[in-house]
């Protein structure tokens, strides 16, 4: 039996939370956590929006158990799945399962925006 979670109900705006530079993230790769671990409680789901200077990215990685979904809003970036790369822009989404190596990086020249949807909120990453 799994233990009960301490969750939290979270209506808030967006301009409250937090614009923080994670760890693999580099050159102005800022993200705020709308909902997810710190603001709820959950460790199912960790829902962000990135902002990243032109530039900036997020380095290789690959989750083991954690299931992404990003949905581009405004600029444009170049997204490495494996050796594939993919030009992403506004209304562009991806997903990204388990074990599929990725790296997201700004490569225009006004800020990229994007939602980026977490499941489960905690893995064991590997930075590469």
């Amino acid at each position: 039996m799994t233990p009960k979670q301490d969750l939290r109900l979270l209506v808030e705006t967006m301009a409250n939370m937090p614009w923080k530079e994670y760890p693999g993230h580099f050159g102005g790769a800022l993200s705020k956590e709308l909902a997810g671990p710190t603001t709820t409680g959950s460790s199912r789901v960790d829902f962000r929006i990135s902002r990243y200077a032109p530039a900036a990215y997020v380095g290789e990685h690959v989750h083991k158990v954690q299931e992404q979904v990003y949905y581009v809003l405004e600029g444009e970036g170049i997204l490495t799945l494996d050796d594939d790369k993919r030009l992403m822009r506004p209304h562009d989404y991806v997903y990204v399962p388990p074990g599929i190596r990725h790296s997201f990086t700004n490569t225009g020249t006004n800020g990229l925006v994007f939602l980026v949807i977490t499941t489960p909120a905690d893995d064991e990453e590997e930075m590469r």
